[in-house]
């Protein structure tokens, strides 16, 4: 696979204006502006092959949307060099513009008072998309995300996750090489999420589509992501394989036993913590080096069903962005 996106050396940085408090912090404002600056990207190097599905992983102010508003070309960086698809992005050629797409779940590029069908339509003429090309993509997309009857329905009368379809379809109705996804799930309830979560997976392997997504939803990631980048402070700490993040930072399991007696606590394993106390149920977090001498203790008190999961998500991101700010200080 070709590299169709390379970062080298890349920094933005703004400007945030400092005033002091109260009427007089503000009249001496007028005539003197104390400003900090705040680094959102720094020393930015990253290669991006054409096919991948990336996650983009950070905790809110890491830089991850500034990350994509300057690969989108919305806005420039400070210093460094962006290439995608041997474009500069902040050129804001339209030749690049057509190449593509970007869903932001908590902006619409819907329009409101239109329906779904005179919404698409209105992008096929943005994107001068052929009359027999934009009804093909319809009809898959449409069929794909199963909205066929919502095509005739006013936007404004769509649901959170209806909506969200419908904007992954204009999204893609020109069939663009990159897709860009900023918290796409954000407020959708499970089932729509593992639609979307579905769709997307879909859309990267049938039709080759580059995906970088960013999300807090690390469900989303280990679903969908086979790399993921890590950033905290502006700074890259980690990129590699999903399964490789998770199995660096994923240092403990669950061991979940049930008993047909009370069990005293005293009789279980020293090594684990115990998590659930149920007296005749157990749950018990151990380090994943120590889990099978773990496993073999308890399987001595005769259980009658036991459960292995991997540690909670939730830890496994805490601990990295742990690491991250570790590392900025």
């Amino acid at each position: 696979m070709e590299n169709i996106a390379k970062l080298e050396n890349v920094t933005k940085i703004y400007k945030r204006y400092k005033k002091k408090e109260g009427l007089k912090g503000s009249i001496e404002g007028l005539f003197k502006r104390e400003y900090e600056e705040k680094a959102a990207v720094l020393n930015m190097n990253l290669s991006i092959k054409e096919g991948e599905f990336i996650g983009l992983i950070g905790p809110n102010g890491a830089g991850k949307t500034t990350l994509i508003k300057m690969l989108t070309g919305i806005i420039a960086p400070t210093k460094g060099m962006i290439d995608v698809l041997g474009y500069r992005p902040n050129d804001m050629k339209n030749a690049y513009k057509k190449q593509y797409a970007v869903v932001m779940g908590q902006k619409s590029q819907l329009f409101f008072d239109l329906t779904v069908n005179d919404t698409l339509r209105l992008f096929k003429e943005i994107y001068e998309i052929q009359e027999e090309e934009f009804q093909m993509s319809k009809k898959y997309f449409s069929r794909l995300f199963g909205v066929e009857e919502l095509m005739d329905v006013q936007v404004r009368t769509l649901s959170l996750g209806e909506r969200m379809k419908c904007e992954l379809i204009v999204a893609l109705l020109h069939n663009p090489r990159i897709l860009f996804l900023d918290e796409p799930t954000i407020g959708l309830d499970a089932i729509a999420s593992k639609q979307i979560r579905k769709f997307l997976k879909e859309v990267n392997e049938e039709r080759g589509t580059t995906i970088l997504l960013t999300s807090h939803y690390m469900e989303d990631i280990k679903a969908l992501c086979g790399r993921s980048i890590v950033i905290n402070h502006g700074q890259l700490i980690f990129d590699g394989k999903t399964k490789e993040l998770f199995e660096k930072y994923q240092d403990n399991k669950l061991i979940t036993a049930t008993f047909g007696y009370t069990v005293n606590n005293s009789i279980l394993p020293d090594k684990a913590k115990l998590l659930l106390d149920e007296g005749y149920k157990k749950c018990l977090m151990v380090q994943k080096h120590q889990a099978k001498a773990v496993l073999e203790q308890i399987m001595g008190l005769e259980p009658e069903d036991i459960m292995i999961e991997e540690e909670e998500i939730g830890a496994v991101v805490e601990r990295i962005y742990q690491e991250g700010a570790a590392l900025h200080e």
